[in-house]
């Protein structure tokens, strides 16, 4: 950051050329997503997708590096990851597609060909922005607009209990949708007690919002 200068550690056709590749259509457009650091900052976790001939959207899996980029490994090879957050230095929470499991939030081991563990079976059913508060009793979530009403669901889930608790819904104005959407984005503040978010519920356009949950995770 002093000196502006870069160095390509990781590159598309290195990564391209791991297998399995029978999933990634040989005519696409390959790039990398959503880099998330471990906390140790040994590591780094990434996306690799690609749209292209022969499928509609785009297919995903992810990968971690070193964080020279060397000791590249293959965490999710299935094509459908989404979201993710690293739980410690070992562990990734992401939502993502298992041939038994279907799509559901998975808890990945930072290691090639380890299958991993379906977390909130039942309860935490849809895609969302997840991340783990601090101690990683709790993991806090959101979902896309509902169908009908465009409510976006803000909640914990207490993974020690499987018990998942509401902290408020947010209308989604039918202006922002599409590539243009809102999402609610939670993060947390250090201590855990307090959440942002990105909502335009309020009628005056995108803003951030600061709500309370220690009440809700102070147990």
């Amino acid at each position: 950051m002093e000196t502006g200068e870069s160095k390509l550690i990781v590159s598309i056709a290195e990564v391209f050329a791991m297998p399995p590749q029978e999933e990634l259509c040989m005519k696409a457009k390959h790039y990398f997503n959503h880099l998330l650091v471990n906390p140790s900052g040994e590591r780094i976790a990434f996306l690799h997708r690609c749209r292209g001939e022969g499928f509609e959207g785009f297919k995903t899996r992810m990968l971690t590096a070193s964080i020279d980029g060397g000791d590249i490994r293959v965490v999710d090879p299935h094509g459908g990851t989404s979201h993710f957050i690293w739980k410690d230095n070992e562990h990734i929470l992401a939502w993502s597609w298992h041939p038994d499991m279907g799509s559901c939030f998975l808890l990945y081991t930072d290691l090639n060909n380890v299958e991993p563990d379906q977390i909130g079976k039942g309860i935490m059913t849809e895609n969302g922005h997840c991340t783990y508060l601090p101690g990683n009793k709790w993991i806090l979530n959101d979902t896309y607009p509902s169908t009908d009403e465009r409510l976006q669901c803000l909640y914990v889930y207490n993974a020690e209990d499987n018990r998942k608790v509401s902290v408020g819904d947010f209308y989604a104005p039918k202006l922002y949708q599409g590539e243009w959407r809102c999402d609610l984005h939670p993060r947390s503040t250090p201590d855990g007690k307090e959440v942002i978010i990105d909502s335009a519920h309020g009628g005056d356009g995108r803003q951030m919002y600061v709500v309370d949950i220690g009440g809700l995770v102070g147990e």
